[in-house]
């Protein structure tokens, strides 16, 4: 089994910057890679960004581009969404995710952690 463990979110107001963290344990392989999705209130939930085992492959959706970045740590199991710009829309609860699926790993999940933009 895999578990994640996700943190760093919290109240920021619009324009302003969060870094969320998420970190892997468990039975993790060299083919996992790692994502992030959000859902906000009363919607579906929707993927944000994702990054290769390796960590040289990203993938972004089109209200991530330009303002996430995500990357991941030498060691592997741990990944980090850089969050810049923050609009209101952009409050939700965010999950960390890892999987063999590419572009958007989804068969682990974590707990979820929530982010609010809010002045």
């Amino acid at each position: 089994q895999v578990q994640l463990v996700e943190s760093g979110g919290g109240l920021v107001q619009p324009g302003g910057s969060l870094r969320l963290s998420c970190t892997a344990s468990g039975r993790i392989f060299n083919n996992y890679h790692m994502g992030c999705f959000r859902q906000a209130p009363g919607k579906e939930r929707e993927f944000v960004a994702a990054i290769t085992w390796s960590g040289r492959s990203t993938n972004y959706a089109d209200s991530a581009k330009g303002r996430f970045t995500i990357s991941r740590s030498n060691a592997k199991n741990t990944i980090f969404l850089q969050m810049n710009s923050l609009k209101p829309e952009d409050t939700a609860v965010y999950y960390c995710t890892m999987g063999t699926a590419w572009p958007r790993p989804s068969r682990y999940w974590g707990q979820g952690t929530q982010v609010t933009v809010s002045s």
